[in-house]
């Protein structure tokens, strides 16, 4: 066994036990692939991130995501989390206000910026596409949305690494009341490939300017307390329609409350067209793991 430092965070979470946990293994070099696996199992988080010494150059440091069942290629929030780590341990220092990660998705860079002491890190996502727009009436999806108050956009099959159905409901009052057909949504998953359904609605809520939530039917069925890469997606969708709220292509996302979270995301669109997705990060244990 080695010890190696430990540390377990809130991402997206404006303070503790708000947004999504990740547990980050620092000095990881030695562990193999079933090594980190066992890792991701036995935490029981959404992910657990690996970070090793950078062998690239112009990279900041190396990392691989896990989830309890397998490796994930890329996600937002262990991205997010995994800088916060990496800064907080002294593992690395941004350079003119970037870190780069490489991992399976290639080199990414995340912003650092801070504000009256608050600390706000963001990864540039890989850049996602329109794979399809359908009508409600779609005979794949329209068991998964049968009963939603929709929205005015129309539902899309958007493809950004990991594969999500993004589908506006009118209001905010009537996302956040809404019950998934988990049966429909698993199915709707499996024959399009996708994660599942990511719902959305426009909020004037303080704050926020847009809900959200993410029904995953795709192996585990569950409600994803707050997505990086699922957020990413439906931002790189309304900017490809001309519908993101507010006049600077920069909005901040609540997703979460109904599974017991208050995560707040922060997404915006470069110059380039490249999706931002990001926010603040909460330490909430520090310690050592031995395996």
């Amino acid at each position: 066994m080695t010890t190696r430092r430990f540390l377990q965070l809130d991402v997206f979470a404006p303070r503790p036990g708000t947004g999504n946990p990740l547990a980050v293994v620092l000095d990881a070099d030695g562990l193999d692939d079933a090594a980190m696996q066992a890792i991701a199992r036995w935490t029981r988080l959404p992910e657990t991130t690996f970070i090793f010494a950078p062998t690239q150059p112009g990279s900041s440091y190396g990392i691989r995501m896990f989830a309890p069942q397998k490796e994930v290629p890329f996600a937002g929030h262990p991205s997010v989390g995994s800088a916060h780590a990496v800064l907080e341990t002294g593992g690395a220092s941004a350079v003119d206000g970037q870190l780069v990660q490489d991992g399976i998705a290639g080199q990414l860079p995340l912003q650092i910026s801070e504000r009256d002491g608050i600390r706000t890190i963001a990864i540039r996502t890989p850049r996602a596409s329109v794979a399809e727009v359908v009508s409600a009436n779609d005979p794949r999806l329209q068991p998964a949305i049968l009963g939603w108050p929709l929205g005015e956009l129309p539902p899309a099959l958007m493809d950004g690494g990991r594969r999500w159905w993004v589908v506006e409901v009118a209001n905010e009052a009537a996302l956040r009341a809404l019950s998934p057909d988990w049966d429909a949504i698993a199915t709707l998953a499996e024959a399009t490939g996708a994660m599942g359904v990511f719902a959305y609605a426009r909020s004037t809520g303080d704050g926020y300017q847009l809900v959200v939530r993410a029904f995953v039917g795709n192996g585990r069925r569950f409600e994803d307390a707050a997505s990086g890469a699922a957020n990413a997606v439906l931002a790189a969708w309304l900017d490809e329609r001309n519908a993101l709220p507010g006049s600077d292509k920069r909005y901040t996302a609540s997703q979460g409350r109904e599974v017991g979270h208050d995560a707040l995301l922060e997404l915006h669109i470069d110059a380039h067209g490249d999706v931002w997705s990001g926010g603040q990060v909460q330490t909430v244990i520090r310690g050592t793991i031995d395996w």
